[in-house]
């Protein structure tokens, strides 16, 4: 490999705002931002607003909401029909 072409790579800490949680995450993001951690070392700094902590995709809020909504459209379709003596 050629030397100096090459991004920093890096542990840098993540922290979801919504819900407050923080990861470790290896990456080349350059930030200018530090935070000292439990273990004593200081650490690049990363907040942000969403992640498989608060999304909804990951959380499976997503999925309930999107059932509700294909109840309703059903009933509202088809609540309102006699469907007695369909095959």
């Amino acid at each position: 490999m050629k030397p100096d072409i090459h991004p920093n790579y890096r542990t840098v800490i993540f922290h979801d705002t919504s819900v407050d949680r923080y990861f470790f995450i290896n990456t080349t993001l350059q930030t200018s931002q530090t935070m000292a951690w439990k273990d004593g070392k200081t650490y690049p700094y990363q907040a942000i607003d969403v992640s498989s902590a608060s999304h909804p995709f990951y959380t499976g809020q997503q999925r309930s909401t999107q059932l509700e909504g294909r109840v309703q459209n059903f009933k509202r379709r088809f609540g309102s029909r006699n469907l007695k003596g369909v095959k």
